[in-house]
């Protein structure tokens, strides 16, 4: 199974990438084997963020963003991150419908996935996919989030460029977004620019650039209207200039790097769980604990130095 799900991979056959996802996401050891074999052999491919607030016409600009670069003949992933149910950990999956002109395209793969939010807040599965697409051939992913929360911070913060997008009836919303989130916007896409109030939001957008005062790559405004496809070609240009810039800069190199450390602090923070935290809570000892804790008996900072004593040195 593994030799044929390998070979499926690297022939990019759509069912098998997506039976090794489904593989990695749900059952992680058989996955590691998988990813293992894939690693030493694999370039990944280039990675572009896309966040902004609900409403911002994400998927609309996605779907114009693939099929101009399917234009010229270039393999697209999109990795489609979705609110998770805090009962089922499943994903919403209205993205393929507004991704209608590319969804059915043989050059582009989508998957949907949940954030299922580990330690770090971030579905560590992610950046195994990210791995897997890079082996399948694909050129470029787009990782596109749902909102401006943490989650989406840490996420398009795994990209090589970031596209934060928002709309001119959003200047109190933007006002609200997380530092961070601005701070790592390598274009900001003013969408939906035929509206009333875009020289005013754009003013806006370029007072908080200025603020974030990032040294070497000043990010470009750029409008757009998705559902018309006007700016994207404009768009997409911004894009391929801030991939020469990193290129040339080396700061792709020092990206990559930080995006291996953060895998690797995700893989150790996901085995504490699984081997140690895991079994502590399914224990009769931490039952027992619980109940100390809830009748006054016990603190919880004493009876978590307890149950980890034999673990480790506390």
């Amino acid at each position: 199974m593994m030799k044929e799900l390998l070979e499926g991979i690297k022939n990019g056959n759509e069912r098998k990438i997506a039976q090794a996802i489904t593989i990695i996401e749900n059952h992680r050891n058989m996955g590691f084997k998988l990813l293992k074999k894939l690693y030493r052999e694999t370039s990944l491919a280039y990675l572009v963020g896309i966040t902004g607030p609900p409403g911002s016409g994400k998927s609309t600009l996605t779907d114009k963003i693939v099929s101009k670069w399917r234009e010229k003949d270039l393999k697209v992933a999109v990795i489609a991150i979705d609110p998770t149910s805090q009962f089922s950990g499943g994903a919403l999956l209205g993205d393929r419908i507004r991704m209608s002109n590319v969804s059915t395209d043989r050059g582009v793969f989508i998957r949907s996935m949940a954030t299922r939010g580990s330690l770090g807040g971030l579905n560590p599965a992610i950046y195994d996919t990210v791995l897997l697409l890079s082996a399948a051939g694909y050129d470029y992913i787009l990782i596109e989030t749902v909102g401006v929360g943490q989650n989406e911070v840490d996420i398009v913060d795994l990209a090589d460029t970031t596209l934060v997008v928002t709309v001119p009836e959003a200047g109190d919303e933007i006002q609200t977004f997380k530092a961070g989130l601005m701070e790592v916007g390598d274009i900001f896409v003013l969408n939906k620019s035929d509206r009333p109030g875009v020289d005013k939001m754009q003013l806006t957008l370029e007072q908080m650039i200025n603020l974030a005062d990032k040294e070497g790559w000043e990010p470009p405004i750029v409008k757009t209207v998705a559902t018309k496809k006007d700016g994207i070609e404009n768009l997409t240009n911004k894009i391929d200039e801030h991939k020469n810039y990193l290129e040339e800069s080396k700061l792709l190199e020092d990206n990559r790097e930080e995006v291996m450390r953060r895998q690797l602090i995700n893989l150790l923070e996901e085995k504490v769980l699984a081997r140690i935290v895991n079994p502590i809570k399914s224990s009769a000892e931490f039952t027992d604990k619980m109940k100390k804790i809830k009748e006054v008996k016990k603190d919880p900072y004493t009876a978590a130095e307890e149950l980890l004593a034999d673990k480790f040195q506390i």
